[in-house]
């Protein structure tokens, strides 16, 4: 007896679904296409109102004891103590169900947030701010940071970490906790990052203290490494 065939649309339906386990089980796994939510780290990536940059996450980089390290361009999710800078998420009906089809394959919106800035420090470092140019320092050392962009004023003699109001980029040091990370935005005076709480021009006897206000990312909420840019295609290439 002949085995009966499928119907077309069957089998076009089995095809469909096949591609879509794939594409959910690499980037559930292997690399993750995503786009960049903010202006946090122009110019170094845009913004989807500046054009819309689209990134290729890769989430093997921190597999076999790997870590991520200062210079590395991370993706992870809000922790809760960065909730306060959070929308509020009133998506229902069918925006929800396209969220929950996200949560299981990773492919388009998702109900968690995913927010992309620079590793700074790692546990067992020390950052601070600010040396006499102005720079960021890391286990006492001036930094030199080209990728910044548009960073907050600082003035030697007149707006520095001595003065009356201070510069906004000066804070005390900080020794990033075990198991923790310092992220900061290349587009340093508008990124709502690790430092955005410690932002004060007060006197540094009256600013907020480090312990209080730096707002760290545990490893367990990085998601992989932004390595490469895949769109627009004028813009295709690693990113650094």
């Amino acid at each position: 007896m002949a085995r009966r065939r499928p119907p077309p649309w069957a089998s076009a339906a089995l095809k469909v679904l096949a591609a879509i386990v794939v594409v959910a089980l690499v980037q559930a796994f292997a690399f993750k296409l995503g786009r960049i939510p903010s202006g946090s780290m122009e110019r170094t990536l845009r913004s989807s109102e500046a054009g819309g940059d689209r990134v290729l996450i890769n989430r093997l980089a921190y597999l076999a004891g790997a870590s991520p390290q200062p210079g590395d361009i991370v993706v992870f999710t809000r922790p809760a103590t960065w909730a306060a800078d959070a929308p509020a998420d009133s998506a229902g009906g069918l925006a929800d169900v396209v969220r929950r089809f996200g949560d299981l394959t990773g492919i388009g919106p998702s109900h968690e947030e995913h927010l992309v800035k620079r590793v700074i420090a790692r546990a067992g470092q020390t950052v601070a701010c600010c040396d006499a140019d102005g720079r960021l320092e890391r286990d006492g050392q001036g930094i030199d940071e080209p990728y910044v962009f548009e960073d907050l004023p600082f003035v030697r003699g007149r707006l520095d970490c001595t003065t009356a109001p201070r510069s906004l980029r000066c804070f005390g040091a900080f020794a990033v906790p075990e198991g923790q990370l310092v992220v900061l935005g290349d587009h340093r005076s508008v990124s709502a990052d690790s430092l955005i709480a410690c932002r004060s021009s007060q006197p540094a006897d009256s600013a907020p203290s480090p312990e209080s206000c730096v707002r760290t990312v545990a490893l367990g909420d990085i998601v992989g490494r932004v390595d490469v840019r895949i769109w627009p295609l004028g813009r295709l290439g690693p990113v650094g």
